[in-house]
C-alpha cells in the first residue's frame, strides 16, 4: 500500500466506506487543484475517494448533497451517464472523520483520461458540446433546488466591486506602478453593464451551469477519445449561459494559458472560438433563447473580463487568493486576460462585426 500525506486518517476513511485496509491499493491523484483525491483498489473493484477542501467550500456536505440530486435526475429522466456515488457501509453518502473533513466516494471510470488542454479544434468542439449537453439534459431540473455553493461566483458586478475597492484601499501600495491597467479595466466596465442587463432581462435564463467548464473537467474514453461524461460537479449550481461558454473560449480558444507571459505570443485560435461556439448551439438546440443567441459573442468578453478583475484584485491586497510562484504572477496573470480580452474584442470586430 503506497503512503499517502493522510496516513492512518485515510485508513480509517477507506474503512467506512467498505474497504479491507488490509488488501487495498492506494494511488493519489494529482491532477486536482482544489480536492485530495485517491484511487482505492481491492481485487474487486476501485472506488474514487475525495476529502472536499474546507477552505475553498465552507459547506461541502450541500456539494454531497447536489450531486446526488443532479445524479437520480439524469439517471431517471434521461439515462444521462455521471460517476455513481458509493455510500458508507452505513449507507451514507458522505463521512466527517475526526478532523471535521468530509470525504466521499464514486465509483472508478476505469480507461479514461482528463486532458489538461484541447490539441485538436475537434477536442474544442467534444468539450462544448458536452458541457452544453450537460446544462440541455437538465433542462426539466429546477435550478433553485440546488445549493449555492460558492455565492456571487460569476457575478461580474461583485467581482468589479471587490477590484475598485481594491484600488481604492491599495493595501500594499501597488497602485500607482499598475495605473494604466487599471484604468483601462475602468474603461471596460460597460461589460458590468452588460452583466446587469442579463441578470434583470427577461431574455436570459437560469439555469443548472456546471460553472468550472474546462476540458480537464471531462473523462475522455482511452481508446475510442470520446466523451464519456463532464465530472467535477461542485461548482455545479444555477446561473447563466454566459458561465460555461465564456469560460471555454477564455482556457480553449486562446493561444497560451493564463499563466503565459509570453503576451506578445497571446491570441485568438478562430477555428477554435468556431468550434467551441457551434458546439455549444448545437448541444443546447432550442435550449437557448433569441436574446442569449443573438448576444452570444458577449459570453467571453465577459469571462476574461471577469478572470482579469480577479487577478487584479488579488494583486493589489497582497495576492491572498490565488497560489503564486513568484511576487508579480498575479500581476501578469491580469496583463495576460487583458490582453487577451482586447485580443477577443479586436477579433469580433473583424471576425463577426461585433463591438461592445
Amino acid at each position: 500500500m503506497q503512503s499517502t500525506p493522510e496516513g492512518k486518517n485515510l485508513l480509517q476513511v477507506i474503512e467506512v466506506f467498505g474497504f479491507e485496509t488490509s488488501s487495498v491499493e492506494i494511488i493519489p491523484i494529482s491532477n486536482g487543484l482544489i480536492n485530495s483525491t485517491y484511487k482505492v483498489s481491492n481485487n474487486k473493484t476501485s472506488i474514487l475517494l475525495q476529502k472536499l477542501n474546507r477552505k475553498v467550500f465552507a459547506a461541502p456536505r450541500e456539494i454531497v448533497q447536489n450531486y446526488n440530486k443532479i445524479y437520480s435526475f439524469l439517471k431517471k429522466e434521461n439515462n444521462y451517464f455521471l460517476p455513481e456515488p458509493v455510500k458508507t457501509v452505513d449507507r451514507n453518502l458522505c463521512f466527517s472523520d475526526a478532523d471535521g473533513n468530509c470525504w466521499r466516494a464514486f465509483v472508478f471510470i476505469n480507461d479514461t483520461h482528463t486532458p489538461e488542454t484541447p490539441q485538436h479544434t475537434e477536442d474544442a468542439y467534444h468539450a462544448s458540446f458536452c458541457f452544453g449537453n450537460f446544462t440541455r439534459h437538465l433542462a426539466g431540473f429546477d435550478s433553485a433546488d440546488l445549493k449555492i455553493i460558492i455565492p456571487q461566483f460569476h457575478d461580474l458586478a461583485f467581482r468589479y466591486q471587490q477590484f475598485t475597492e481594491a484600488v481604492t484601499n491599495d493595501r500594499v501600495g501597488r497602485k500607482e506602478r499598475i495605473k494604466s491597467e487599471i484604468d483601462v479595466l475602468i474603461k471596460k466596465n460597460k461589460l458590468v453593464d452588460f452583466y446587469r442587463h442579463i441578470i434583470t432581462g427577461p431574455g436570459f435564463k437560469l439555469r443548472v451551469m456546471h460553472h468550472d467548464a474546462k476540458i480537464s473537467n471531462i473523462l475522455f474514453d482511452n481508446k475510442t477519445n470520446k466523451v464519456v461524461c463532464p465530472v467535477d460537479l461542485d461548482t455545479t449550481q444555477a446561473g447563466y449561459y454566459f458561465s460555461d461558454l465564456g469560460d471555454m473560449i477564455r482556457s480553449m480558444a486562446c493561444s497560451h494559458p493564463e499563466n503565459s507571459i509570453e503576451f506578445s505570443q497571446l491570441s485568438i485560435r478562430a477555428d477554435f472560438y468556431t468550434s467551441i461556439i457551434d458546439a455549444y448551439l448545437s448541444a443546447l438546440q432550442d435550449e437557448l433563447t433569441t436574446e442569449e443567441i443573438k448576444n452570444i459573442h458577449y459570453t467571453g468578453l465577459l469571462m476574461i473580463y471577469m478572470q482579469t478583475l480577479r487577478f487584479m484584485t488579488d494583486y493589489l491586497n497582497g495576492d491572498i487568493y490565488y497560489r503564486i510562484d513568484y511576487p508579480e504572477q498575479n500581476f501578469d496573470r491580469a496583463r495576460n486576460q487583458l490582453i487577451l480580452l482586447q485580443n477577443l474584442e479586436e477579433f469580433l470586430v473583424t471576425n463577426y462585426n461585433f463591438k461592445v
